[in-house]
């Protein structure tokens, strides 16, 4: 199926929340984004192979109001929390992983400015996205060297490349990251996407994750704004440990996406067992269903118990990092930051490896036809593996480590 013709398509055209009234609490946008995973679900595997810009899956998450679940209620914004937020990740993650990560990306930026940003900044990005219904990109990959930012009087202008830039060519923002020139000052900042400035490669060809336009970027003298640079007054900036939330709060993200998969995983595989696997004939039992196997029963038993005990820990940790994520930035200490990284950390590593197991060991329990590539199981596989290597797990699990046995925590970093 093309992505032209693709019920994804037709429904981000159609509007099919036109005119519909606005969920009001968490449960009615956790339907909202069941109703949005269906729609993304029915052609993800044709569109996974076609690797086109997800336009027309941006346009579904719009529409849906999806984009705005963080924004403030007076600007038409759904005033829910960081905790549903990631709930809502997860489930569209289930049906396609791409486009639940461009969705967990998309709020970390559309929070940057409460991260790091004045009060009047806040309240200037959160209007503009939330009326604008805007969505999302950011060009801040720390493996690259920074973007130099020069100044030109009261304007800075960034230049520079980046590797990865996830949301790319379907963002109506970007988040720019660089240094001032000359100085380790460091500066945040958001500018529209479609300008001449900012140069997309158009190279993200990669083995999973394919629609999240991750690709590179090339920066070219993209002027803002002194008074648009996040945090600072006067050209100082005003430093708070709330500023170095990103990371947690990003990370904690990239397990609901992990979780999605792995759940998304489970279901299509118990979906195809149901209706297709078939008995062993030379086992002696003379089973007549594949889902009467003992092996089948127990595999499935000990996958879902371990999916089902990485999302009890997963909430858990998405209840603590709302909290404090939704709570006075001033409030926040060195140490609690420390130790809902480690928390963060703890369930990273869990679903990362638990989710390998799942979205391999599925194979095992449907059989040798279901690895048709009209099937599709091996989209989940691919798309985990590719992003759970973001940054190695091992070093997650070193931060665990050294809290668990030293009862130190990590410092602020870009991976910690």
């Amino acid at each position: 199926m093309s992505l032209e013709t693709a019920p994804a398509t037709d429904a981000a055209v159609t509007n099919r929340w036109a005119g519909a009234p606005r969920p009001q609490t968490a449960d009615h946008w956790l339907t909202r984004a069941e109703e949005v995973a269906d729609i993304l679900a029915v052609d993800a595997i044709e569109r996974d192979r076609a690797n086109a810009a997800p336009h027309a899956e941006v346009g579904l998450l719009k529409d849906s109001g999806l984009v705005t679940v963080l924004g403030p209620v007076e600007h038409g914004g759904g005033g829910q929390t960081w905790q549903t937020a990631n709930r809502i990740v997860r489930t569209v993650s289930r049906a396609d992983g791409s486009i639940g990560q461009l969705l967990g990306y998309h709020y970390l930026w559309a929070w940057a400015a409460r991260l790091v940003g004045t009060e009047a900044q806040i309240s200037a990005v959160e209007e503009l996205y939330t009326t604008g219904n805007l969505f999302f990109g950011g060009a801040v990959n720390p493996r690259d060297s920074d973007l130099t930012i020069t100044e030109d009087g009261d304007e800075l202008v960034f230049n520079g490349r980046k590797s990865f830039s996830t949301g790319g060519r379907v963002a109506d923002l970007t988040v720019l990251e660089g240094v001032l020139e000359g100085t380790d000052t460091h500066v945040f900042a958001i500018v529209p996407t479609d300008q001449q400035g900012i140069v997309f490669a158009g190279n993200w060809d990669n083995l999973g994750q394919r629609l999240t336009e991750s690709g590179g970027v090339e920066i070219r003298d993209v002027r803002v704004d002194w008074a648009n640079a996040a945090g600072f007054i006067d050209r100082v900036y005003q430093p708070l440990v709330y500023n170095t939330l990103n990371v947690p709060a990003l990370q904690a993200t990239f397990n609901n996406i992990y979780l999605g998969i792995a759940e998304g995983a489970l279901r299509a595989a118990a979906a195809y067992s149901r209706e297709y696997t078939r008995a062993w004939p030379y086992g002696g039992e003379g089973k007549s269903r594949g889902t009467e196997e003992f092996y089948v029963l127990e595999g499935y038993g000990e996958l879902a118990s371990k999916v089902w005990a990485n999302a009890a820990l997963v909430d858990e940790v998405d209840r603590e990092i709302s909290e404090i994520l939704h709570d006075e930035r001033e409030n926040l200490t060195e140490r609690r930051r420390g130790e809902i990284a480690v928390r963060v950390a703890a369930a990273k590593l869990r679903i990362i490896e638990d989710g390998l197991e799942v979205t391999t060991k599925v194979f095992e329990l449907t059989g040798a036809r279901a690895t048709a590539n009209s099937v599709g199981l091996d989209i989940y596989w691919r798309n985990l593996r590719t992003h759970s290597l973001h940054d190695p797990v091992a070093y997650k699990k070193h931060e665990v480590g050294r809290y668990a046995l030293l009862g130190e925590v990590p410092e602020p970093s870009w991976y910690t």
